[in-house]
């Protein structure tokens, strides 16, 4: 396990190759360093758990039952963490990833996985420039049959009290119990954030349909704004504010606004749920830039 730091003249970021996860990410807008993604423990631990940002790889949250059939096959995944019965966020974020490149302001990391029923090699680019960090996550299939992957990103940002999200959906998914996603349904008042809203200070756990690719992020008490632009654009995000029944240290302090290129449990939905089907030898990426600025004007 390492740390590796990169930065620009704005940005400083630590990777950590437990897990491939960005472990902090803070900007200089002319105040000193400032947290974009959730400030993690000091220590040595690594606990993904504890990071600004970790990778979804193969693919993202959970599928039901932990079984689908693909191409006729059905195929099975193992639970990897004890607090779920699920497969979990896919093999990333759990991995321990090998430093390909290192310099001042740039890194990449890769890791191969040889397990069932997924067979991957995934990559990781990471770069400061100016106030933008830019991760680009890809994967390639090393099985020999065509496989449904997805990818996307777990950040877990700072919440307060007039935090605002704007990240415009058509369609979410309600939940139901095991943490899994239940019916498409139209978006509630509550959780629409087609224009700049505050967070829920309750339990949400939801994937959004129809989005863009773009969203933004306000610190109105820290006068912060940070955009987030996945290229291509991904249609789907997931949306997860705690409690202090599932995480009884939880203090209202972080969100988690999660890019995805596909529905969770995709496997088990008509078209894949966006995943996107990779034949041996075959490669996807996607990229996310986090671009902050200190807005102008009276508080």
């Amino acid at each position: 396990m390492a740390d590796i730091d990169i930065a620009s003249d704005r940005l400083r970021c630590v990777i950590s190759t437990q897990g491939g996860s960005i472990w902090r990410l803070e900007a200089d807008l002319g105040a000193g360093l400032q947290p974009l993604l959730r400030p993690p423990p000091e220590g040595s631990d690594r606990d993904p758990l504890k990071a600004g940002c970790f990778p979804l790889v193969p693919f993202g949250n959970r599928v039901e039952g932990n079984r689908f059939v693909f191409d006729g096959v059905e195929h099975s995944l193992a639970p990897n963490i004890p607090w779920d019965s699920h497969y979990l966020h896919g093999d990333g974020w759990l991995a321990d990833w090998t430093v390909d490149q290192r310099r001042q302001a740039l890194a990449s990391l890769s890791f191969d996985f040889q397990g069932e029923p997924y067979r991957y090699r995934a990559t990781q680019r990471f770069e400061c420039d100016g106030t933008t960090l830019r991760a680009t996550l890809g994967v390639t299939n090393l099985g020999t049959q065509p496989m449904p992957f997805g990818l996307g990103w777990h950040p877990f940002f700072p919440l307060t009290p007039a935090t605002t999200l704007e990240a415009t959906a058509t369609d979410y998914w309600t939940e139901k119990a095991g943490w899994l996603p239940d019916a498409r349904m139209a978006i509630p008042e509550t959780l629409g954030f087609s224009r700049p809203k505050t967070l829920p200070r309750r339990w949400v756990n939801n994937g959004f349909e129809g989005w863009h690719g773009a969203a933004s992020i306000v610190w109105a008490e820290r006068r912060i704004r940070l955009d987030i632009e996945t290229a291509p654009a991904l249609s789907r995000y997931f949306l997860f504010v705690s409690d202090t029944k599932f995480d009884p240290h939880y203090r209202e302090d972080f969100f988690c606004f999660e890019p995805m290129s596909h529905s969770p449990n995709g496997q088990n939905l008509s078209a894949l749920g966006g995943l996107t089907v990779l034949a041996p030898g075959q490669g996807m990426a996607v990229s996310m830039t986090l671009s902050c600025s200190a807005m102008r004007g009276p508080p």
